[in-house]
């Protein structure tokens, strides 16, 4: 009789698609594992949004093949926090904050050197608050696989940040280098 319900059992598993240890080892999530997957989710599709923007919009190069690399990477990044989040049962948001989706209209509404100085200088601040994120959940998780994310994810962010930085320390947004003094204003960061 036991083993009759073993092998029903196995068989409802296999009929269900998947098998007995996925369906019984459910990850242990606390808040802080759940927050960080909306987050690094929103943050991926407002980063998207904004780095096609930065394909069609700006006149430098530079800042193009920047944006070219973080629609790749940021892509990359959230098809790994979806399926994450879908193995934990934890729902993610459709669409980016409405704090990152006024940034995206502001920027929107810029035009040339203005516009690259101001992407820049929100890629920048909205990669600074996605490291803080990562920092915070690679602390404070308790899921393994939701750690493992952020931490594969960290160096990819830093990378991204790094070369921001040097685009605009080389006057990014001066049409392939030497722009002026003026401060990037970001009008807002892409993340929130």
């Amino acid at each position: 009789m036991v083993r009759r319900f073993v092998v029903l059992l196995a068989v409802a598993v296999t009929l269900l698609g998947g098998t007995a240890g996925g369906v019984l080892a459910q990850p242990s999530l606390n808040e802080q594992d759940k927050k960080f997957l909306v987050q690094a989710h929103r943050s991926n599709l407002a980063e998207i949004a904004s780095a096609r923007l930065a394909e069609e919009r700006s006149g430098d190069q530079t800042i193009r093949d920047i944006a070219q690399r973080l629609v790749t990477d940021h892509t990359k990044l959230d098809a790994k926090v979806r399926q994450v989040a879908e193995r934990a049962g934890v729902p993610l948001p459709r669409k980016p904050s409405e704090k990152q989706t006024e940034v995206f209209d502001r920027l929107s509404a810029l035009k040339g050197k203005e516009f690259d100085r101001a992407w820049l200088a929100a890629q920048m601040a909205g990669h600074r608050r996605t490291l803080a994120n990562i920092d915070e959940e690679l602390q404070a998780g308790s899921s393994s696989e939701v750690k493992d994310l952020a931490s594969s994810a960290k160096p990819i962010v830093s990378g991204h940040l790094e070369a921001l930085r040097k685009a605009a320390a080389a006057g990014g947004g001066g049409g392939g280098g030497g722009g002026g003094d003026e401060s990037p204003s970001p009008h807002g960061t892409p993340t929130g």
